[in-house]
């Protein structure tokens, strides 16, 4: 039974390698982000930063954002570390607050402007307010107009992902609240992510105690970073076991539609993970033992209801239960995951996700389970996944020579460092990213600025710079050489590589977003590298809304722009006849009449395309004086769901057909 779930959660939650492939490639555009900002640092939290995928049933995306200027430290003595010209220094007083929260003084010498706006005194001393600093950064850094404050974090929506975005401070060193942690470690986690963990400090965050004498003021001592690293740490049975628990309260405890029942949280489930495995109460967490470790953690929770008591792992004096479970609320908490224990394992059988897993050994209880990984997925599914990922953790697009120049060099100095399979085909779609931008940068610059020699030297480095794209990207990424040549008149030219690229994507083993067909893609380059692997890729042609690709899209990116989405994602295939339309204006008109008769069948025969895929069939449409036709296609594209945010350009094109 025990090794069936763990096959079931394999598929639902990732397999080691799935696992490990996420997390190097998140790491990996974290580690080029941490070279280019000095003011501010982003760090990316919570279940997707941990190898989680479960954005349907709420894996949503945290980032926590702090100045680097600004440094919390736990006494006056740590201030020998710091140069106190050139840096705020924070002093820590948690005197008067409750165990894991602290209030933030400011010497009055170290204020910077900034943050003396979220100032508020108390008997003569400035002291920063949490609720002050959370509504002073939702007003001058909202990430969308309809993002909303939940507690510490602004909150909001991007298509269908959910994300929090918490400002908070950082501080270097590890807080003196938590050093009973760094004793209970002689089990797990190993000594080297002990160091790690303490070495790197920790976080506060903008929200107070709700029970605490100084809510409004009070910030949380918050242990993400910590978290991560040993969720990190974990093998791949515990790492599923807390898997398995987050769907738990996902699907079972939370799954009515009264929100006063949802006592429990996801963060209460980590805990209840990390508690189990540190006290050592399952000496082998195999997929043998994968549900008696579930078990062990859900008599653990079961403990922690009844007495109204959950320790943070960190602080265990801060009891995560106080103000929200007690009292009658917890009674009747307790009684219903009572009544869950004792049904035994059986309760799983209402979560959707497992329920099969565990019904599959109960019809046939002489199943053979085989844990082998290479099993469990094809190499087709793991690649779609491990080039999905790439592409959508992909978004370093700098529309300045300087930030090329930063990444670029942030780049070179990793190719030094020992490099994961994973770390180095991100890094080789994150340089070819750099080398289409500084293309499109330097014509945009010296046609505006330059003399004849200082073009032509631009324009060779250009297009040397994106035929290194199309060597370091997948297939579609040739399409920026063929925009370049469109863009610089040699139509010729642009149409040579637009027949390369379209037998290419013609391919029938190609992969483009998940639809490939996985036999003939295994036998075209199945075993083979990753840098073959990319001739069988196809990927959405991106556009950083600041720079000027082609002119006839530029309505279309300043709409984008206008509502915070700074890049504009092309389908390949609905780009390459747009292109072949254009260019073969200049050269053949019956070549451009085919390009948009191929343009409107692919539009109107295949599903799944957003705004801009229709959008561009309109905008050919009304070039070649098919008023009619553009009208319809603009239509269509208001029709759906607005990913880009391109309504006003679509708008304004329908107005201009009208006079």
């Amino acid at each position: 039974m025990s090794e069936s779930v763990y096959v079931g959660m394999c598929r639902e939650m990732g397999t080691p390698q799935q696992v490990t492939s996420r997390r190097d490639i998140g790491d990996m555009m974290e580690l080029l982000d941490k070279q280019k900002y000095d003011v501010v640092r982003l760090m990316r939290s919570g279940s997707y930063k941990e190898g989680f995928r479960l954005l349907e049933r709420g894996s949503d995306i945290d980032t926590m954002i702090w100045p680097t200027d600004h440094l919390v430290m736990w006494d006056f003595s740590q201030s020998e570390y710091y140069n106190i010209h050139g840096q705020t220094l924070i002093l820590s007083d948690s005197s008067e607050s409750p165990p894991g929260f602290t209030l933030l003084w400011l010497p009055l010498e170290s204020a910077g402007q900034g943050v003396i706006l979220s100032c508020v005194e108390i008997n003569g001393k400035l002291y920063i307010s949490s609720s002050k600093h959370r509504e002073n950064t939702h007003i001058a850094v909202p990430f969308h107009p309809d993002d909303t404050i939940h507690g510490p974090c602004s909150s909001g929506t991007d298509g269908p992902l959910e994300y929090d975005h918490a400002h908070c401070f950082v501080s270097d060193f590890w807080p003196p609240s938590a050093t009973s942690w760094i004793d209970r470690c002689y089990s797990w986690p190993p000594p080297h992510v002990v160091n790690d963990i303490v070495r790197n400090g920790c976080h506060v965050v903008a929200i107070g105690h709700k029970l605490g004498n100084h809510e409004e003021i009070e910030w949380r001592i918050s242990f993400s970073q910590a978290e991560y690293k040993l969720v990190y740490s974990m093998n791949h049975t515990q790492f599923l076991t807390y898997g398995l628990v987050k769907l738990f309260l996902k699907e079972i405890i939370n799954n009515g539609p009264r929100t006063e029942d949802k006592l429990l949280c996801s963060y209460h489930m980590k805990t209840a993970v990390f508690w189990a495995i540190q006290q050592n109460t399952l000496p082998h967490w195999c997929p043998q033992n994968f549900l008696v470790g579930f078990w062990i953690c859900l008599k653990l929770l079961l403990k922690w209801v009844y007495e109204g008591i959950c320790p943070n792992f960190f602080i265990p004096k801060n009891n995560m239960f106080l103000g929200k479970i007690y009292g009658h609320a917890q009674t009747s908490l307790f009684r219903r995951l009572y009544g869950l224990y004792e049904k035994g394992i059986a309760l799983l059988l209402h979560s959707p996700s497992i329920r099969s897993s565990i019904i599959d050994v109960l019809c046939n209880p002489r199943l053979t389970v085989c844990t082998n990984e290479h099993t469990l997925i094809s190499e087709a599914e793991f690649d779609v996944e491990l080039f999905g990922e790439i592409n959508s953790s992909n978004t370093l697009y700098p529309f300045d020579l300087q930030s090329c120049i930063y990444y670029l060099h942030a780049i070179e100095q990793l190719i030094d460092l020992p490099l994961s399979h994973y770390h180095v085909v991100s890094l080789q779609k994150h340089t070819s990213s750099m080398f289409q931008c500084i293309a499109f940068i330097l014509h945009n610059m010296y046609t505006v600025t330059g003399v004849n020699k200082q073009m032509y030297v631009a324009d060779k480095i250009s297009c040397h710079l994106l035929k290194l794209t199309a060597k370091f990207g997948c297939v579609s990424d040739m399409l920026y050489l063929a925009m370049y040549y469109y863009k610089t008149l040699r139509y010729r030219e642009a149409l040579s590589v637009i027949e390369r690229t379209k037998v290419k994507l013609a391919q029938p083993y190609l992969m483009y977003n998940e639809r490939v067909d996985r036999e003939r893609y295994n036998d075209a380059v199945g075993g083979q590298s990753w840098s073959k692997k990319r001739l069988a890729v196809a990927g959405d042609i991106r556009f950083n809304n600041e720079i000027c690709y082609i002119s006839e899209l530029l309505p279309e990116q300043q709409s984008s722009i206008q509502n915070r989405k700074p890049l504009l994602d092309l389908p390949p295939f609905v780009l390459l006849h747009m292109l072949e339309f254009l260019c073969s204006r200049h050269v053949n008109i019956m070549i451009a009449q085919t390009a948009l008769d191929n343009l409107q069948v692919l539009v109107h025969h295949d599903q799944g395309w957003l705004d801009i895929s229709w959008e561009i069939p309109g905008i050919c449409q009304q070039m070649a004086g098919n008023l009619q036709a553009a009208l319809y296609s603009y239509q269509q594209s208001l029709g759906q769901y607005p990913f880009h945010k391109i309504q006003t350009a679509t708008t304004k094109r329908i107005q201009d057909l009208h006079f």
